[in-house]
Order: structure tokens, then sequence, then C-alpha cells
């Protein structure tokens, strides 16, 4: 059986003969957001499936398509699509597409997800900076042993979230007119959606958005020193006062609405890194 680094090398170099420029810049959609890549002028596509040693998404909502090509002049690697421990995925493979751009020698992730809203002034539409998360899900792609190529053992979880690129964030909302939320993301395994005992335990720790995906990645990007930046989009409001049921069609839709709006960040954001690369923490 090959190893886990040794795949990872061998569908890099696939990419790296199929590309003309190498990314800098990482992009994860997650549900129902696979349309907030609109503005990437796109050089080559591949569906996961023909990507050697790549997992498959099976959720309805992601396209499973990597796109390449430049945005504002910057190089771009896009995934139309994750991968969840709750599709029977390890989180070695969930993190495969960030340790293949670690190989490809991307230094900035933006990631994005569909979240359930915890925080009361949060609505429905809503897209939420996030600030930092708690890993409730039970498993870390870091267990096991360490390949010291790729990171430290243990690797400084307190700024997982890159500040400055947080900055930016915050003033393409403002330039845009787009009011954004910010707060903690809770990483749950799924698929199952929270019981309302749940979610008052969520909102006592802290969390104010809760999903099935993110930390696994944005963990394995810490290790590969990353820089991260955070976007989730509220689709439902979770009261567990005043419960009501949330179904994926609708999650879906609302995540769908919502991908314009992130589009004009995460568009804006790439116009201005220039900025954070002179400002770089």
């Amino acid at each position: 059986m090959k190893s886990y680094k040794r795949k990872t090398v061998e569908t890099a170099k696939y990419l790296k003969a199929r590309i003309e420029k190498l990314p800098e810049i990482g992009f994860l959609a997650g549900t129902g957001l696979g349309e907030s890549m609109q503005s990437l002028d796109i050089a080559a596509s591949f569906d996961y499936k023909d990507i050697p040693n790549f997992p498959i998404s099976t959720v309805r909502s992601h396209h499973g398509k990597l796109l390449v090509g430049s945005m504002h002049s910057r190089q771009i690697i896009a995934m139309q699509g994750r991968f969840h421990l709750y599709e029977g995925y390890s989180p070695l493979d969930v993190t495969f597409p960030i340790r293949v751009m670690q190989e490809l020698g991307v230094k900035i992730l933006i990631l994005s997800n569909a979240s359930g809203g915890l925080n009361p002034s949060f609505k429905s539409g809503d897209i939420m900076i996030i600030a930092d998360h708690i890993n409730l899900t039970g498993s870390n792609p870091l267990v096991g042993p360490n390949e010291d190529s790729w990171g430290i053992r243990f690797p400084d979880m307190t700024g997982a979230y890159n500040e400055r690129l947080t900055i930016l964030a915050e003033n393409a909302g403002k330039d845009s007119g787009i009011q954004l939320q910010k707060g903690v993301y809770a990483g749950l395994k799924g698929p199952c959606l929270e019981t309302p005992a749940e979610v008052r335990f969520l909102k006592t720790i802290g969390a104010e958005a809760v999903g099935f995906s993110t930390v696994q990645e944005v963990i394995v990007a810490v290790h590969a020193e990353m820089k991260v930046l955070g976007l989730a989009t509220i689709t439902n409001i979770n009261n567990p006062d005043k419960p009501v049921s949330a179904t994926i069609e609708e999650i879906v839709a609302t995540a769908k609405e919502a991908a314009p709006r992130l589009e004009t960040i995460i568009r804006k954001v790439v116009e201005n890194i220039e900025w954070l690369n002179k400002n770089s923490v």
C-alpha cells in the first residue's frame, strides 16, 4: 500500500504536469457554495474522480471539481466540494487536498462552509468570519507519526485564523456594503443535526455557529504554516427554546442565495492580498 506522503506527492506531480502556473492561494467551497468562484478565470478543471488518489465527494450539492486559474493576477486552486468525516472518510482523507495544496506551494487557504447559527443576533443568510473554532469531532488529522517535512509535531493553534486576512475580509464587507458577522465555529462529526440540548451546550461553551466541516482542514493548514481565512454562511438559526426543523434542501438553498455575497468578499480579499504580504503576521 502506498504511503500517505507518497500518494500526496504523486497527486501533486499529476497536477503540476497539467497546470501552467502553480497556485499561491487555495479555496475550499462548502455545501451549496460551489458557485462562489464565478470570478475565477479558469485555466484547468479536473473532476475529482480523474485525479489520482483523490477522494470522491458524495454530497449532492458538492460539484466534485478542482479548478485552477487566476483572480486579480493571483494563482488559485479551488475545490468545488469537500469531504466529511460523516461520509465515512478518515481525517487523513478529509485533509488530503490540503496536503496536495501544500505540495503545490499554497501559502494562503480560504475556506467556506454552511453553518447553523447559534448567536441570536445572527440571521439566515449572514456570512460569519470565523475567529476561532472548537473541535468536537473526536478526530484530529495529526494523530499518528508526524511528517517532519510538512510541519512540527505540536503546532500552536492560538492563531489558527489569520488576523490580517480577517481584517481584509472585514474591509471587503465594508467596501461592498455587506454586513459580516464574526464568531466561534464548533465542528461536529454529523451527519444528524443538533438536538435542542446540544444547542444549549454549544452556546454555553461559546460557539456561535456549528457545522460538520472545516476544523480538520484548518488543523492541517496550520501544521503546514498556511495563513487561513474561514467564512461560514449561516443557513439557519438554532433556537433551543423554539426549535424549528431544518432540511438539507433548505440549507443548500440558503447557501446558494448567499454565494454571490461570499464571492464578493473573496474577490476583494484576493484583490488586496498584497497588503497581507507587506504586513504579514
